[in-house]
């Protein structure tokens, strides 16, 4: 039979330029927020998300070691890779072997040490993220937002002012953020400053390179009531994707992936969209936060961008969105993000989000964590178990 599930604990490290921090470190640091809120017995599962730890530090089983690390014997241990979606897909597997009954305790951890390297290097590492065919021709993550937001402002006569608003905003509650990478506040003018990237793309316009992890406990309900009385329940979980090769899909300004996998984590819960209060998507440029509320079904094509100007999407709006700063201000330790975004929805259920705590009542919540360009995605749906 199956288990309803929840979050009874959550931990973040801090994200940004962690000198001297190795991707172990900060697992530990955002495990260790986990294990001072909960008292915790034992852990018989720990599910690890990051991209790339061979590449970074030449670490092949950070999962392995955190067990160590841990005093987790006879547990499942296991590392999950899914691009930029690795958190999410970790959410994914724990949530499995929680609500299968097979774990009684689940520590889902993501995270990715990243600021040592280059940007020459990191380029290269996260291109590997793009089927070689394009690869070859030179194509980049950064050059497909920048066809996206061409595209869309052709489409749908969205001024760049649109996406200025998303900068604007996500640097707003990334201000309010003491765990975020960037928080300072941006203008407009501050964006229309910032040096071109990807035209019609500009810096203020991508998440920066960010060290960070961030953690969560899930256990099931019955027992989670024995741990906390305010118990995050998990009412769905799905995956989905699309093609790999971008330019074989059907419509270049809807990501499938984050359609599908957001439907079928709805039906799951037995929710719909009108239920959902906050909501943590996958910004790694702004106009995929746009193209993905859209692509979500929150608002009609060539809509959300007027939501983002009206100043809707803000943590005093009437839809909250990235009200942690997002990727874009928050950071993007990739392996961390996924779990970042369940992080960040605890803090605004618990009501422990300070300064940026959304205004209106958050009762659910969903969370979107992509892998590539939209190649695959994950959604998650909660509900306040209380």
């Amino acid at each position: 039979m199956k288990r309803d599930v929840a979050i009874i604990s959550s931990g973040m490290s801090k994200f940004g330029k962690r000198e001297g921090k190795g991707l172990i470190d900060l697992y530990l640091e955002a495990i260790e927020e986990v294990i001072q809120s909960t008292k915790l017995e034992r852990i018989d599962a720990l599910i690890a998300a990051s991209m790339s730890p061979g590449r970074y530090e030449n670490i092949m089983g950070p999962a392995n070691i955190l067990a160590g690390l841990l005093g987790i014997e006879e547990g499942t241990v296991m590392r999950v890779e899914n691009t930029s979606g690795s958190g999410g897909a970790a959410i994914f597997v724990g949530y499995q072997l929680v609500s299968s009954g097979r774990s009684d305790f689940a520590l889902v951890i993501g995270g990715e040490k990243m600021t040592h390297l280059s940007t020459e290097e990191n380029t290269s590492i996260i291109a590997g993220l793009v089927h070689e065919y394009e690869r070859k021709l030179g194509i980049t993550l950064p050059s497909y937002a920048a066809l996206l937001a061409r595209a869309y402002m052709n489409e749908f006569n969205a001024p760049q002012e649109a996406l200025a608003s998303v900068a604007v905003k996500n640097h707003l509650h990334g201000s309010m953020n003491p765990k975020a990478h960037f928080q300072k506040r941006i203008t407009i003018e501050d964006y229309f400053n910032s040096k071109v990237v990807s035209d019609p793309l500009r810096v203020m316009d991508y998440t920066p390179i960010s060290d960070g992890a961030a953690a969560i406990l899930l256990t099931p309900k019955d027992i989670a009531l024995s741990y906390t009385s305010k118990p995050i329940i998990i009412k769905g979980v799905a995956g989905a994707t699309d093609t790999l090769v971008v330019h074989e899909r059907d419509d270049f300004l809807n990501l499938k992936a984050v359609e599908i996998s957001s439907k079928k984590a709805l039906k799951e819960s037995g929710l719909d969209l009108k239920n959902i209060d906050l909501i943590e998507l996958h910004d790694m440029a702004t106009i995929l936060e746009i193209v993905e509320l859209e692509s979500m079904g929150f608002y009609k094509r060539g809509e959300a961008w007027k939501a983002e100007m009206n100043g809707e999407n803000r943590y005093d709006g009437d839809l909250p969105v990235n009200t942690s700063g997002g990727l874009k201000a928050k950071g993007h330790p990739i392996g961390a993000t996924g779990v970042a975004q369940a992080y960040e929805i605890s803090m605004q259920m618990w009501k422990r989000a300070g300064e940026r705590q959304a205004k209106r009542e958050v009762n659910h919540a969903l969370s979107m964590s992509m892998g590539g360009f939209g190649n695959n995605a994950y959604t998650v749906i909660y509900e306040k178990g209380w």
